[in-house]
């Protein structure tokens, strides 16, 4: 009976890992088809190809609003970056609805992740993160909650996403806390991107000179970067008093 089942959760876990080979190698495969890269730093090209997607948009808000969330929730179930959809998300949607679309993206994204992989990875995980981070074991053990929405905040303390993602399964930490953690924790960046997004938008709508110098002097894109940076600051300070080594 053991030999059977821990070839099915071999098997399973083979299974989960072609369906997410499929599905990266499908989201590189559009990514390329719609986008030349020898041309990226063509800005003629950058604007046509933004126009293109928010006349998309514009001609049905709903479906692509709902299509780019579903897509949020998917990357991130990819193991996928959060800042570059969140800049997207600023751009297409605005700072407000851009930010509430990735945020409440992330955050399910991120949930389902840890409940998946609490379920069928977690001796595999235990294996492979327990010691190197062990120290925030005992930290989130005192106050589960607190803990992990002020390591949100904080951008992991250095913690890459996807680790960020997975890290609660060391110490079963609570679904309902991990949602609500990660929603307050990452609601304050992501709207910081997205605002940056927002700005980089309106730039290409004015026909704005797209220079590193014209950009940072447009308050569009000026006050979210002195944000970010200031963002960056108290997760420093925050990493200091709360994640010592």
């Amino acid at each position: 009976m053991y030999s059977q089942n821990y070839s099915m959760s071999k098997n399973f876990k083979i299974a989960v890992g072609l369906i997410y080979i499929l599905c990266l190698c499908l989201i590189l495969y559009g990514f390329f088809i719609f986008v030349d890269i020898t041309q990226l730093n063509n800005y003629s090209y950058i604007r046509d190809k933004t126009q293109f997607l928010i006349e998309i948009r514009d001609k049905n808000l709903f479906l692509f609003a709902s299509l780019f969330f579903l897509f949020s929730i998917t990357w991130i179930l990819l193991l996928g970056f959060a800042t570059p959809i969140a800049l997207v998300a600023g751009f297409l949607f605005g700072k407000i609805y851009g930010t509430l679309i990735s945020v409440l993206g992330f955050t399910i994204g991120c949930t389902i992740l840890y409940i998946f992989a609490s379920q069928y990875f977690k001796d595999l995980i235990l294996e492979k993160l327990s010691k190197k981070i062990s120290k925030f074991k005992e930290i989130f053990n005192k106050n589960e909650f607190f803990y992990f929405m002020i390591f949100r905040f904080a951008g992991g303390g250095g913690t890459p996403f996807a680790i960020q993602n997975l890290l609660p399964v060391l110490f079963n930490m609570k679904v309902k806390n991990y949602f609500f953690s990660t929603l307050i924790g990452l609601f304050p960046m992501i709207f910081i991107l997205c605002a940056i997004g927002s700005g980089i938008e309106k730039i290409i709508e004015n026909n704005i000179d797209p220079s590193f110098l014209a950009m940072i002097q447009n308050k569009e894109i000026l006050f979210p970067i002195l944000g970010f940076f200031t963002i960056l600051i108290i997760s420093f300070i925050l990493r200091k008093i709360y994640f010592k080594k």
